[in-house]
Order: C-alpha cells, then sequence, then structure tokens
C-alpha cells in the first residue's frame, strides 16, 4: 500500500496546475510534510487563487482536545499541537489573498482528503501512526455519489462547522 508523502500531494496539486484549475481544498490536521518537501507550496497554491482557483485550507485547532486526543494517539504527545502551529505559519500568509480561505475544525477526522477538481489524494489515518505513514488512495470523480462524492460530502460538512484561526493561534 502506498505512503503518503510529499509526493502524493504534489501529484495532485500538480495535476491541477492546468489554468482551468477550480478548486483546490486540504484537509488536514497539520500536514507540514507538503511545505517540508515541497518549499513552494504556498507559491502555487497563490498562484492558483491569482487565477480565480478557489482554495480552501482546514487545519486543526491546535487548542482543540480531539486534535490533543489525536497527538495522543500518535503517541507524540503534544507534538501535534506543535506542527499544527507550524503549518498555521505557513498558510496563513495566503488567507490575505483573494479566493483563498484559511479555516481550524476540530474534528476527528478518520481521512484526511486533498481535493483538486475531480481528483483527489485520501490519507487514511492509522491508529499509532502519523499520517504520512499511513495509506493513500487516489480517487477520481468517475460518476456521482461514487467514492469520490463521499469524501467530497465529508470535506464539505468540516468546512461547515469550521471558523477562522484566532490572532493568537
Amino acid at each position: 500500500m502506498p505512503r503518503v508523502s510529499g509526493a502524493e500531494g504534489q501529484q495532485l496539486l500538480r495535476v491541477r496546475q492546468d489554468p482551468g484549475a477550480r478548486r483546490i481544498g486540504i484537509l488536514v490536521y497539520a500536514a507540514n510534510f507538503l511545505h517540508e518537501s515541497w518549499p513552494n507550496l504556498k507559491d502555487l497554491l497563490a498562484s492558483k487563487a491569482r487565477e480565480g482557483c478557489r482554495v480552501r485550507i482546514l487545519l486543526g485547532d491546535a487548542d482543540s482536545p480531539v486534535i490533543r486526543g489525536r497527538g495522543a494517539e500518535e503517541l507524540f504527545g503534544h507534538g501535534i499541537e506543535s506542527r499544527r502551529r507550524v503549518a498555521l505559519m505557513h498558510y496563513r500568509p495566503l488567507a490575505a489573498s483573494s479566493n483563498v480561505e484559511l479555516r481550524v475544525h476540530d474534528t476527528m477526522l478518520c481521512n484526511s482528503p486533498f481535493v483538486g477538481d475531480d481528483h483527489m489524494i485520501v490519507n487514511a489515518h492509522v491508529f499509532g501512526m502519523n499520517a504520512y505513514g499511513a495509506p493513500v488512495y487516489h480517487l477520481r470523480r468517475m460518476r456521482e455519489e461514487g467514492l469520490f462524492d463521499t469524501y467530497a460530502t465529508s470535506f464539505e460538512a468540516v468546512w461547515k462547522q469550521s471558523r477562522l484561526p484566532s490572532e493568537e493561534a
């Protein structure tokens, strides 16, 4: 089974580098591996937003008991909270761009989808393991109400309950 790395996220977002890209969505706790393995990620997202692509980023709320619980499951204690704060430092400058929306959530995720129009990388979460070591699935929207739409609906449900990050977060 493939493991998630910056390469999978890059693959998906590179697929979406075409000028007609309409949406990019990222639902994670932190996913710092994307910035660590792909230093120009912010530049790509900003460029896509300038071209009219809607970019939505959902990060875990570092102060949420749910997020702290996930950190305990990963056996890293407070590591996930600090990783999420670092992720917010990477993404926060993008929030000033039109077409970029940055939110936080306190949802217990069973997976992290990375959406690019009709393609999606789904990072399955595994108890006791960081996301970068867990399996990933590449989905393509082939028909309505299929597996792709199931995960897309989940993304939208988390988006609806999310909120803007606080200034100090």
